[in-house]
């Protein structure tokens, strides 16, 4: 799902690092051509990776500004190619390999390990030089104004291979996740800067285990949000900068699925609650049996319009995170390029309200979370949703 779908996964990243003293636009342009896409279709090659144009799959040179930058956005793609051979494949050829060996070594009763290696190696360069890569492309965007980065994939390798091929092509900066901690340093106040660093389960900047240490975070607010769906208005207003006018009202709730978990002696034991939920039953039946939210669908509307994502609590990644749908007035004159460059700005201007909708909600549940009087605000939930 790319980044111009009305649907897609998403995680941000913040960008460290010193940028070139040179013209950024021009830099990035040049490494991003330099660690361009190589194909190898014509090779035997099992993997290639690199950048390619947002628009063109097949455009890797860069050749002009126009290729990646959007006013203060720059966007691209990561294409990763890949050789894929099923066992049943290989097993019979490599059998077959063996055997002509063995007929051409008759001093020999088994392939010793050393030669079935180098085998095996020359079933499967043979093998892939008849088969066709597989393309796998995720979509990227730049706001050079927050120095954030978006990108349009969730899989663990995937974002590995992301961030190392970041670092490789941007000499100087690297990125690290925008995971729940962090991002909860950005949308409070400073009045409460204090108590979040209080809040703090980590005695360390690694990323890891600030995620760890911080899991009461998503725990906690995807609580507070089911308690508020369920015994307010969940009526909230714009509070973070962004598309959206501060004091604009919205609302924001879980429905259709959670995720609960455990830990115990036998492992993690989780449940799953689907379908549209009235008083969430079987959620607070599974909360009084130990269990946390670890992720739900979320619902936000403002006016006429919907946003719809699967919140992940312990990253605060957006899986399926359905935006309005983009539209557009098209008349027989309005230059294709154009209309291309209109879409985007105003998928952009979806995507960011959404996030600053989100932002916003986050905000307004911390300034209770880090308040004193959160363990009396906490039990009253427990105690509401084990008798509601």
């Amino acid at each position: 799902m790319g980044i111009l779908n009305n649907t897609v996964s998403i995680c941000q990243f913040q960008i460290l690092g010193t940028l070139p003293a040179t013209d950024l636009a021009i830099w990035v342009g040049e490494s991003l051509a330099r660690n361009g896409f190589r194909s190898i279709e014509q090779s035997s090659e099992e993997l290639s990776s690199g950048w390619v144009q947002l628009d063109d799959y097949q455009e890797s040179g860069f050749a002009g500004l126009h290729t990646f930058q959007h006013d203060h956005y720059f966007a691209f793609s990561l294409r990763r190619d890949q050789r894929k051979l099923p066992t049943t494949l290989v097993k019979p050829y490599m059998l077959k390999a063996e055997q002509e060996w063995l007929a051409a070594n008759p001093q020999f009763k088994r392939v010793p390990k050393q030669q079935r290696e180098d085998l095996r190696d020359a079933v499967r360069g043979s093998l892939f030089a008849k088969t066709l890569p597989t393309p796998a492309i995720y979509d990227v965007i730049w706001d050079t104004r927050s120095n954030l980065v978006t990108f349009s994939s969730l899989g663990t390798n995937t974002l590995d291979l992301f961030v190392d091929h970041f670092k490789k092509s941007f000499e100087g900066l690297r990125l690290v996740t925008l995971h729940p901690f962090a991002r909860a340093g950005q949308v409070i106040d400073e009045t409460l800067q204090p108590a979040l660093a209080k809040a703090n389960g980590s005695g360390s900047e690694a990323v890891l285990e600030q995620v760890e240490a911080n899991q009461w975070l998503g725990r906690d607010f995807l609580l507070w949000l089911m308690h508020e769906t369920m015994n307010a208005a969940s009526e909230y207003t714009v509070n973070q900068p962004g598309p959206a006018v501060t004091g604009d009202g919205f609302v924001a709730y879980l429905n259709d699925r959670l995720l609960l978990a455990a830990s115990s002696e036998t492992g993690v034991q989780k449940v799953t609650v689907t379908g549209p939920q009235d008083h969430f039953s079987e959620v607070r039946t599974a909360l009084q049996g130990g269990k946390e939210i670890h992720e739900s669908v979320l619902y936000i509307e403002k006016q006429e319009q919907t946003w719809k994502m699967t919140l992940k609590g312990g990253t605060f990644y957006f899986a399926s995170f359905k935006a309005p749908s983009v539209t557009l007035e098209k008349d027989d004159i309005t230059d294709p390029a154009m209309e291309h460059e209109a879409v985007f700005f105003e998928r952009m201007y979806l995507l960011e309200e959404g996030l600053q909708l989100f932002d916003s909600l986050l905000a307004e549940f911390l300034k209770q979370r880090l308040d004193e009087s959160w363990r009396q605000k906490e039990q009253t939930i427990r105690t509401y949703l084990a008798v509601a």
